[in-house]
């Protein structure tokens, strides 16, 4: 399903893009994914000078287009105080390099259908909206994680502390298909194809999404 919204969405908005704390919730809450957020940003994107720099600390090589050998999907919601905030658009790309074509996703700048970058502009893990949706976009078949996607989000995540946020401070959960995962390991969760994932900071809202 969530393969279907995103092609369907960046069909709309770019021709060719993606290739041309409680400790329980309940049952079949699925996520929204396709709505803006009113409260704005969970935390800014980096600027576009900065984005080869992050993906490489992550671990991850950039590339000069998409490949779509390993083409997978999972999705983040963040909640800060009950309120679902924004994952933004463009992170992991180089938005301001010329190959990158611009469109609109939700009412929000989408990017994508990168033709063939003079340089490496696109790292494997990205965001080409606000709808929350991670792609891996990878000429290997590797997962990529939870951590890495943070690490060039430029945010903190892990051991105790979510961005500017720490569980001596505020509660903080992390959960993956609904179920509790500890702020140590959140780094590493794999990011899998259909896979929701939510961070939850402060009051949590009145459902925790289980699948997307």
């Amino acid at each position: 399903m969530l393969g279907a919204m995103a092609a369907a969405l960046l069909a709309a908005a770019l021709a060719g893009a993606c290739g041309s704390g409680r400790s329980s919730s309940p049952a079949g809450s699925p996520t929204t994914a396709a709505s803006a957020d009113p409260a704005g940003l969970a935390w800014p994107a980096p600027p576009p000078d900065r984005v080869i720099e992050l993906a490489k600390a992550a671990g991850l090589v950039p590339e000069t287009h998409e490949s779509l050998e390993h083409h997978v999907h999972a999705h983040l919601d963040v909640y800060i105080d009950g309120q679902r905030r924004t994952v933004p658009a463009g992170i992991g790309i180089v938005i301001t390099d010329p190959a990158v074509h611009r469109g609109v996703a939700l009412g929000q700048p989408a990017y994508g259908g990168i033709t063939e970058c003079a340089q490496p502009c696109i790292s494997p893990l990205h965001t080409h909206d606000v709808t929350g949706i991670l792609h891996t976009e990878s000429a290997t078949f590797v997962d990529n994680t939870l951590g890495q996607f943070f690490k060039e989000w430029d945010v903190k995540l892990g051991p105790d502390c979510v961005g500017q946020y720490c569980a001596s401070q505020t509660p903080i959960a992390v959960y993956v298909n609904g179920g509790k995962v500890a702020l140590t390991d959140a780094p590493g969760v794999p990011l899998t194809d259909q896979e929701e994932i939510a961070v939850v900071v402060g009051r949590p809202p009145a459902h925790v999404p289980t699948h997307v």
